[in-house]
């Protein structure tokens, strides 16, 4: 772009430069013959003319050729120009180079309409180094060094500017490689780079719960699949050991429990696996809309209308079923599910009147197969992840969820962010 830019503003006043040089010459040429014109037509014209500085040829022609005026300069030099004007066009203006190297404008003016009357040559010089091209060189010299210099300089700010993002890219990829618990520091300001550290930071962030899930989803995998595999594949072993002696029947029913529990440990932890991953899926949604349609006739239920919030509703759904299902599982009693308007968020609280939950218990439940007594064991039929998966989807949504307080019982209280109530709803999908 600065060659481009350069280049066009030399070319231009190179232009400038000669037309203006150009047409100085020219009048200096015009002025000089108009006044030696109008001695030859009063008669007042000697043999010698008095020489302008800025036009310092002058020529006066007869009819036939010979020279009968001239300026001190130009009485031993050839004509400078043959050219005749006609009677019908009596002037004519042209610049002329001559093998000496000088350069004029020169101007021949008809004194008369007449076919014997005398020629004026007028030559105003040109700078000799506009007419032998030394002008264009410098010219062409000055752009290139300007380009030059703007390369050069483009080059040591670019570098200089573009250097914290190189060293950024080399730290990032380091961390990457081979800690991603590490950050990158993260400069004063609020220019560009500090906001460039940042995203790399809330990525490096990203990425690190991303392999904490891969580890947790491996660990929990291995740890909670292993007994339930062991058990199965000992009964198979027995059947066969003891053919005789076994109900294969009875085999066959165990083991598609076994495969059962196994299948649902698995689609909980992938989903565990998931949460937090699809955002691009989340939408507007009528919350009110939602909670009623999860909840049966056997719960009772206090919805604030319109209580509108942006989420996934998938990971909501499951989120709202796996309170319910736990309040049905492990509660007793009569069932409650409110949602109201709190400030700026939107309160859900699933109350049922069961044992309830101790309180030095009450963030452990949320671990990952946690079970509290043998009401809540394997047999109970879940896979212990149900309050694990609801914690994350809020967590994942900005919100939270805990066990509170209740006089009997347990309740569970999720809090949610509301859209902002100026905020244009889109259409629930």
């Amino acid at each position: 772009m600065a060659a481009v830019l350069l280049c066009t503003l030399g070319v231009t006043a190179a232009w400038l430069f000669r037309t203006l040089t150009y047409e100085e010459a020219q009048r200096y040429a015009e002025r000089t013959s108009a006044r030696v014109v109008e001695d030859v037509r009063s008669g007042s014209l000697g043999p010698k003319i008095e020489a302008d500085p800025n036009a310092p040829i002058v020529q006066v022609f007869d009819a036939n050729g010979k020279m009968i005026a001239a300026t001190p300069s130009a009485v031993d030099r050839p004509p400078l120009s043959t050219m005749r004007p006609s009677p019908d066009d009596r002037t004519a203006t042209f610049a002329r180079c001559f093998p000496s190297g000088n350069c004029y404008v020169v101007r021949v003016v008809r004194t008369g309409g007449e076919p014997d009357a005398p020629v004026v040559m007028v030559g105003s010089p040109l700078p000799r180094f506009l007419a032998s091209g030394l002008g264009d060189l410098f010219n062409a010299l000055v752009v290139g060094a300007a380009i030059g210099l703007v390369g050069v300089l483009s080059w040591v700010v670019i570098g200089r500017a573009l250097r914290p993002v190189d060293e950024l890219r080399a730290q990032y990829e380091e961390i990457r490689a081979s800690d991603p618990s590490r950050r990158i520091p993260e400069p004063q300001g609020e220019d560009e780079i500090s906001r460039l550290v940042r995203t790399v930071n809330r990525t490096l962030d990203q990425m690190e719960r991303a392999l904490e899930r891969q580890r947790q989803f491996a660990s929990d995998a291995s740890h909670e699949l292993r007994t339930p595999i062991a058990s199965l594949r000992a009964n198979l072993e027995d059947a066969l050991l003891h053919p005789d002696d076994t109900d294969f029947r009875e085999v066959a029913e165990a083991a598609l429990r076994a495969t059962d529990r196994l299948e649902l440990i698995v689609t909980d932890l992938l989903l565990l696996a998931r949460i937090g991953t699809g955002r691009e899926n989340s939408e507007d949604l009528d919350l009110s809309l939602l909670l009623r349609g999860e909840v049966n006739r056997d719960v009772a239920t206090d919805i604030e209308p319109g209580l509108r919030v942006h989420a996934v509703r998938n990971e909501l759904s499951r989120l709202f079923s796996n309170l319910l299902d736990n309040a049905h599982r492990y509660g007793g009693g009569e069932i409650r599910l409110a949602a109201r308007r709190h400030g700026t968020e939107v309160e859900v609280a699933v109350t049922d009147e069961g044992p309830g939950i101790p309180e030095s218990e009450r963030e452990r439940i949320f671990g990952r197969f946690t079970r509290l007594d043998t009401a809540r064991s394997r047999e109970a039929g879940g896979t212990g992840l149900g309050l694990a998966i609801a914690r994350e989807v809020a967590l994942a949504h900005g919100g939270s969820l805990r066990a509170e307080d209740t006089p009997r019982g347990a309740r569970f209280v999720l809090r949610l962010p509301l859209l902002p109530e100026d905020q244009e709803p889109t259409a629930d999908r």
